[in-house]
């Protein structure tokens, strides 16, 4: 059984915070211990060795930018942006990254097409070596506004950029998170342009407004990459159920996001994270399973690392190696083996064969 996390800062962490993901997360905290980044990054949960070990295959892994909000000690400072052209140049940066990650790393690879993905999954297979498997990255892009035109898409989707999430805040496409919107003119203009590569759009940080306007537009296919139900975290950064049931109609899928902070409506950074325990998580799969009718249209996207650690997520869970954990939860709720295959990993599967050229 594969996981497949659909969120992941990994190129982030790497050169906002000088992280190795090559290292196992242990390594990475033994670094950091004492030091005043520790503070503010949370202890480490990502590390390439962790992953493999806990059969987290695929990532969907970000190309994040923020736009410049006067916060020069922000931890993702060094990739804010003023204009297009410096949020590019952010963008292209940490695609570089990735480029030399895949080059350097002989278990990773970047997917950009069915016959990638398939030389991925086939290091999964009964009877390979452990040492032998492999983690596939498909290139994700928060935030749009590194696209520096609609039609320039084409030189990102080339680059193999195969989601994209329009907004993060408010961008020149669409309104965002903490700033209510609808799609621009441009971000019509840029749907258009995504669905003629039949490229993965990704609704989470879209404000509802866009929200809704894409999934009424957008032809191809849909997700939500990190986003968890309204029900959970009362605020527009999530998603109601209006929301949820359009993206389930359109056979979409949302990853739950594991981080306290959007798991409960009274649990702030630096409370306990025993206040969360690993059942609300599984509590947010459910209620979109029973919501939709069907385990079809929910998965898993972490946002580990994504400016909080280890003390900030599920109790139960210590590192990116822990994610199978909430199969466990699942079958003990009487879930089949079939419908946890689908939430771990099997859902965002099918929405990304359905997107990547070479796919039958």
């Amino acid at each position: 059984m594969l996981v497949v996390d659909a969120h992941q800062d990994i190129a982030y962490n790497a050169l906002c915070c000088g992280r190795d993901y090559r290292l196992p997360a242990w390594e990475t905290r033994r670094r950091e211990a004492g030091t005043p980044a520790a503070l503010r990054r949370g202890l480490a949960t990502l590390g390439l060795p962790d992953a493999l070990l806990g059969r987290v295959g695929l990532v969907f892994a970000t190309l994040f930018t923020a736009p410049y909000d006067r916060d020069d000690d922000s931890p993702w400072a060094r990739l804010s942006y003023k204009t297009p052209q410096e949020a590019y140049r952010r963008a292209l940066e940490q695609w570089d990254y990735y480029r030399r990650l895949a080059d350097e790393t002989a278990r990773v690879r970047l997917v950009e097409t069915a016959a990638d993905l398939d030389a991925v999954l086939a290091t999964w297979e009964p009877g390979v070596e452990i040492g032998a498997h492999q983690q596939g990255l498909v290139l994700l892009m928060e935030n749009a506004d590194p696209i520096l035109e609609p039609a320039q898409f084409e030189e990102w989707y080339e680059r193999g950029v195969r989601i994209v999430g329009p907004a993060w805040e408010a961008t020149r496409y669409a309104g965002g998170t903490g700033h209510p919107g609808p799609l621009t003119r441009l971000g019509f203009e840029l749907l258009e342009v995504m669905a003629s590569f039949n490229a993965i759009l990704d609704l989470s940080h879209l404000a509802e407004q866009a929200c809704l306007q894409a999934l009424d537009t957008y032809p191809g296919v849909i997700i939500a990459s990190h986003s968890n139900p309204r029900r959970f975290r009362d605020d527009d950064r999530h998603l109601t159920d209006a929301q949820i049931l359009r993206l389930a109609e359109r056979d979409g899928v949302m990853g739950i996001v594991l981080y306290n902070r959007f798991l409960s409506n009274r649990w702030v950074k630096g409370d306990p994270k025993r206040e969360v325990p690993l059942t609300v998580a599984a509590d947010a799969i459910d209620y979109v399973c029973q919501l939709t009718g069907s385990a079809a249209h929910v998965g898993i996207g972490s946002d580990f690392d994504g400016g909080f650690g280890a003390e900030s997520i599920p109790d139960g869970l210590d590192t990116v190696g822990d994610l199978y954990r909430l199969g466990d939860l699942l079958r003990a709720r009487g879930y089949s083996e079939a419908d946890v295959a689908a939430v771990l990993g099997g859902n965002m599967l099918r929405k990304l064969r359905q997107a990547l050229p070479g796919a039958g």
